[in-house]
Parts: C-alpha cells; sequence; structure tokens
C-alpha cells in the first residue's frame, strides 16, 4: 500500500491504553490522565479487526505502544489474536519494563517477537524523579526476565534530554560492551509537557558522535542511524526527528486507544475507525494512508497535535 507521496505503508503502531504507571516529565501530567470509560478505549475484538484490515492493505509488522501497553487488561489476548493474523511478519511492543518480571514469558508464549524498552537514566535518584513512579531496579530486572524468556536484540530507547542524562551517554555506550542490546538515543521532541521546555533540553543526536567519536558506523535500520564501538556486543541508534528528516521515508501508521488513525504523530488530523467493519474498515484506513502528510514541522514549530505522547502511543 502506498500513500499519496508514494512511500510505502507497512507499519502499524497500535496503541491499546492511553494509561501509564509512570509519569514520565516530558510525556504526562503529575496528575497523570484521567481515566477513561471502558466503552472509550478500543476492546480486544476491536484491536483485532483493526490489525487485520491493516494487514490485508499490506501492513507487515505491529506495534503495541501506550501509555504503557502492559497496564492493559487483556494485553495477552490482543498479542494472541494479532499474532494469529495471516500475513503479520512480526509483532513487537514497547514498554518501560516495570512489568517485565512477570509478563515477559507470557508475552513471548502469546507471539510478541521484539521488545523496545524505554530506560531515559541509569541513575536510580534521576529515574524516579523523572517518572515520578518508577524504580529502575524494577526495569533492569524486567530486562533480565526478557532475555530469561528468549526476547533477543532487545533496544533500549533513551530521549536525550539536555542537562538531564547527557552526561550519561558514556554509560549508555559501556552498556553495549558487555550486552547484545542496541541503545537508541532519541531526540527530544517539543510536544506536550515537554513543549515550553528550554531550547537547551533539546540536544541533537550528532552530539553524542561529536562526543564518541570512536563511534564506527554500520548499516541502518529504519529511521535509525546505528553506530558500534570497537569490540562491542551491541550497537548504539541514533534517532533524530528534529535534526534529520526521515519524513520521507516514514512507512508508519498510528491508530490511538479511541480509534483514532493518525497519519502522522505531530498532524492535527485523525480519522475515527471505530463502529466501522469489513470494506468500509478498509477503506477508512486505505483513506488515512492516501492522506498522510508529507512531512513535519518541527523544524518550524512546536508539534501540531494537540494529544500528548501517551494519548497518541509512543
Amino acid at each position: 500500500m502506498r500513500d499519496g507521496c508514494g512511500r510505502t505503508i507497512d507499519y502499524l503502531r497500535l496503541s491499546v491504553t492511553d494509561l501509564c504507571n509512570y509519569r514520565c516529565r516530558y510525556c504526562m501530567p503529575t496528575e497523570g490522565v484521567c481515566k477513561r470509560n471502558h466503552r472509550e478505549i478500543l476492546s480486544v475484538e476491536e484491536c483485532a479487526e483493526i490489525a487485520e484490515a491493516a494487514v490485508r492493505l499490506g501492513v507487515k509488522k505491529i506495534r503495541l505502544t501506550g501509555g504503557e501497553p502492559l497496564v492493559r487488561r487483556g494485553i495477552l489476548e490482543i498479542c494472541r489474536q494479532l499474532r494469529a493474523i495471516p500475513g503479520l511478519e512480526e509483532l513487537c511492543l514497547t514498554t518501560n519494563g516495570s512489568l517485565l518480571s512477570e509478563l515477559a514469558a507470557p508475552l513471548r508464549e502469546a507471539g510478541v517477537d521484539r521488545l523496545n524498552i524505554s530506560l531515559d537514566t541509569l541513575r536510580p535518584d534521576r529515574f524516579h524523579d523523572m517518572t515520578r513512579l518508577g524504580s529502575l531496579e524494577d526495569v533492569m530486572a524486567g530486562i533480565g526476565a526478557a532475555e530469561a524468556a528468549g526476547f533477543r536484540d532487545l533496544k533500549l530507547d533513551t530521549v536525550l534530554i539536555g542537562g538531564f542524562n547527557d552526561d550519561e551517554i558514556g554509560d549508555f555506550l559501556h552498556l553495549t560492551m558487555d550486552h547484545p542490546w542496541e541503545v537508541r538515543f532519541i531526540e527530544l521532541m517539543p510536544m506536550g509537557p515537554c513543549a515550553s521546555w528550554d531550547k537547551s533540553c533539546f540536544l541533537r543526536g550528532a552530539e553524542v558522535l561529536k562526543r564518541y567519536p570512536a563511534l564506527q558506523e554500520i548499516e541502518p535500520n529504519g529511521v535509525a542511524r546505528r553506530y558500534r564501538l570497537p569490540g562491542a556486543k551491541g550497537t548504539v541508534g541514533l534517532i533524530s526527528p528534529m535534526s534529520h528528516e526521515f519524513c520521507s521515508e516514514c512507512r508508519r501508521i498510528r491508530v490511538t486507544a479511541d480509534g483514532k488513525l493518525k497519519g502522522c504523530l505531530h498532524s492535527r488530523e485523525e480519522l475515527s475507525l471505530r463502529g466501522l467493519h469489513g470494506e468500509a474498515l478498509e477503506e477508512a484506513i486505505h483513506r488515512g494512508i492516501l492522506q498522510k502528510p508529507r512531512q513535519h514541522h518541527l523544524g518550524e514549530r512546536p508539534s501540531d497535535t494537540p494529544r500528548t505522547m501517551n494519548q497518541i502511543g509512543g
């Protein structure tokens, strides 16, 4: 399936909840978000129906997101139903890792192929300060449980924030020396609570290369430019939505937990999929793909979306 700009769209990010057990400062307000009525959120069956329609239109990869997807009741059943869709090649999930100690093995059994784990600092005090509720110990235990469950090629997603964790870049790189993980530094984007933060917080991914010139470039993976330290077991990824315009290569669409299709993370435009079935559902997804914008405008202004990241899906 190609969009109006000729890009092949084969990747769906499907949010299963806007709730989270953290309150990360750049993502959510201190008080969290109002819990929606159960009927306002996609049911297990709706998630599967939307996913099936997307796969029929050419989607090969689905990533489950939130909020925190592991707080969603029925998450394992959602995984099982999506994994059974003919033609789906890869089922992934992004998590903060706090619940993986219990759920890593069941997720693997339910058919999840790969995990991304969000981890913005390796210092317990900073971790608690950033997440307001979280424990670094829980996440590190979750990473261990994921490996024990058979998950390979783990990706650790680190939002790079000037004045908060940029002095830990070396610590994150050191992880790749001994572990076959990919540490991915993601540029902070001006949306939601952090849209008004000082400009010094928004570091370019190139800062990692500037500080650590020993990093050697290897083959890219999707939107991530990838590097490796000499002798390292793992790799380093740089995802640069602010400084590196990769919109021309974007192959994803998003569906929010309340059933809105978004062609771009930063766009105001949304298309409701709820209540649609069969050909009508496929036609709506098709229309949303054709209307996918050519690019975002983060270089000129903050994100156009009125939603916070947890309301869209990370």
